[in-house]
């Protein structure tokens, strides 16, 4: 009846935090509906963000800028996908009008004063741009223009775009395509007083005139493949050659690795089982004292680890984001994402992450009473904040610098609330669910062999045995594995690029988890053939440490091949490159267990013991 109880009251709490998911799940952007204008129509421009090209995570809303602006300004609402990326669009004062042709129309003008142009001369210094937001399609475009040139005497300028061409296609009654262009339009110099262009001397400041046009182009392509045109709009660049040699480089490891493997250690083991069968007896208790290697240890291999509820936890979490990855390459296979809007994987990785905390309850709650562990509350307590706890503490480090330096990307209230809500009537009940299932359903730790109740004394192991070196080895392998692709993902999450080959993402995700897996079970070999019985932990981190090695490339990535920088930037990325770094540790180190644990029950259940 207390079981029963326990469920009935699970239930309901799964039934409340479900219902917050399917909130959460109906804040995902969806799908763009055709939006039927008729000739004369106002199609409306929003205004979105500004910052420095070089941050992608830095942005500031266009409106902090010194620009045109409505006296009243009207904010759109967005999705939760929308507000992760950093989006706050408001509406402009553009009358863009469909199919009708404007040429240099008055938007505004603005006298600015001298603090007003030293904010747009140091925008345009960084490399600022702009983006709007036209019919669901993002525009892109630079504030102004920088150009250096001599040496002696040295040329420095720097000019304001004030004449913005706007280039629109369409197909019938829908808008297709749409992207602003300077091509022929002179910038107005910021340096000096004088009236060049349209800009003129003012009492303690400058007046510039913001014009526009708008020219409209009949499109053959339809509606429903309008996404293909914006992929082939070139404003950030694309550098995607190189990935058939990665791919090709990746394999040629991963065959070497299983060839190591199973052709080497399996001829070892071959050899191994001849000479242990041979014994007349077959006893596990009473071997020849000269016998050596991984079998005398058969009475302590299976002794269960310290810290067995962390043990646990670290397997369950791994288990978790194996499933969470899994799942957010396929659906990016199937082009369930805008491969132009980070916030739309950003809030699907959100909702799955508390949707799969299940995976985690059940897998770390039922291996937890498999080695015996009793304290199994406090393992799913352990469980549930393993990775949400750093998350969190990341987050609100990285959050409080975007809110002290004004930056979009500092979530609103609202959305920090939600988030907190999905945590917690969806992620933590689904992880106790998980955990009380698991835990019923566990049944008993299957061993080939007993283990005795004091623990055989583990011989002095060489230098190259130690848990550094092999740590070492396991993770720079399945490093090497993905270290060319790596770069690609990081141009694409820290950088302008748009990655779109996710069939090669599964490949090479696929090849990762085999080499981790190789190269687990020929350490734990290794590792027993020196009479160590202490693989548990040491599985885990000779694989795990992959993570150190993905966060040092990302500190090589950051100084050698990006131009990011300022504190906002630095946080952001150094704090989920520490993020990143443990889910890959945690993941590897779970395929690394698996793979060991499967290793040791099939070579102690080949050698005759009784």
């Amino acid at each position: 009846m207390h079981s029963w109880a326990v469920m009935k009251g699970s239930l309901q709490i799964f039934i409340e935090g479900l219902a917050v998911g399917i909130v959460a799940l109906s804040l995902l952007p969806c799908a763009e509906g055709v939006i039927k204008y008729k000739p004369g129509d106002h199609v409306m421009l929003y205004v979105n963000k500004v910052g420095p090209y070089h941050n992608p995570q830095e942005t500031y809303h266009y409106y902090t800028l010194p620009v045109c602006r409505p006296k009243e300004i009207r904010h759109k609402s967005l999705s939760l996908g929308e507000v992760l990326d950093g989006d706050r669009m408001a509406e402009s004062m553009y009358d863009i009008r469909f199919r009708e042709n404007a040429d240099r129309k008055t938007l505004c003008q603005l006298t600015l004063s001298e603090t007003e142009v030293e904010q747009l001369h140091e925008a345009i210094e960084e490399l600022y741009y702009f983006e709007f937001v036209l019919d669901e399609i993002p525009i892109w475009g630079f504030v102004g223009y920088m150009e250096e040139s001599g040496f002696l005497p040295h040329s420095h300028k720097v000019g304001l775009w004030t004449h913005l061409d706007f280039n629109i296609e369409y197909n019938g009654n829908s808008v297709i395509f749409a992207n602003v262009s300077v091509k022929d339009v002179k910038p107005v110099p910021l340096e000096g007083g004088g009236g060049v262009g349209s800009m003129s001397g003012a009492l303690g400041g400058l007046t510039v005139t913001h014009t526009y046009s708008v020219r409209w182009f009949e499109s053959p392509i339809p509606h429903e493949r309008r996404a293909e045109r914006l992929r082939d709009y070139s404003f950030f660049p694309k550098t995607l050659e190189i990935h058939w040699l990665s791919i090709i480089n990746s394999l040629v490891l991963v065959v070497l690795l299983l060839g190591f493997v199973i052709i080497i250690l399996m001829r070892v083991l071959k050899n191994d089982f001849a000479r242990y069968n041979m014994e007349e007896d077959g006893s596990c208790d009473d071997l020849d004292q000269s016998d050596n290697g991984w079998k005398i240890i058969h009475t302590d291999v299976f002794r269960f680890p310290p810290y067995k509820s962390l043990l646990c936890a670290v397997l369950g979490v791994g288990a978790q984001f194996l499933t969470l990855a899994t799942g957010i390459i396929i659906m990016a296979l199937f082009g369930m994402f805008n491969v132009h809007r980070h916030g739309a994987i950003n809030s699907a990785a959100i909702v799955l992450y508390a949707l799969t905390s299940c995976v985690s309850g059940y897998c770390s709650c039922r291996f937890y009473t498999q080695i015996q562990g009793q304290r199994w509350v406090w393992n799913i307590i352990l469980t549930s904040s393993l990775f949400s706890a750093p998350l969190f503490l990341t987050w609100s480090v990285v959050n409080s610098v975007h809110w002290c330096s004004g930056s979009t990307q500092a979530l609103p209230a609202s959305t920090v609330l939600l988030l907190l809500a999905v945590w917690a009537l969806v992620g933590f009940p689904l992880t106790v669910i998980g955990g009380i299932v698991g835990k019923n359903g566990a049944g008993n730790f299957q061993a080939p062999c007993r283990t005795r109740n004091i623990p055989r004394q583990i011989p002095a192991q060489p230098w190259y045995k130690h848990t550094a070196v092999h740590m070492t080895i396991g993770g720079f392998l399945p490093f090497s594995a993905i270290s060319v692709e790596l770069y690609y993902i990081f141009a694409t999450v820290w950088g302008r690029e748009s990655y779109t080959l996710y069939g090669i993402l599964l490949c090479v995700f696929a090849i990762l988890l085999s080499v981790g897996a190789c190269i687990s079970v020929a350490l734990t070999y290794f590792l027993l053939s020196g009479e160590d019985y202490r693989w548990w932990w040491r599985s885990v981190l000779s694989t795990g440490s992959t993570g150190l090695f993905i966060f040092a490339y990302s500190v090589f990535y950051y100084s050698n091949r990006s131009n990011m920088s300022g504190a906002v930037q630095s946080v952001e990325f150094f704090g989920y490159s520490l993020l990143t770094a443990l889910v890959f540790s945690l993941m590897l180190g779970t395929v690394s267990f698996c793979a060991s644990l499967t290793f040791i029950r099939y070579i102690y259940r080949n050698i005759k013991m009784d």
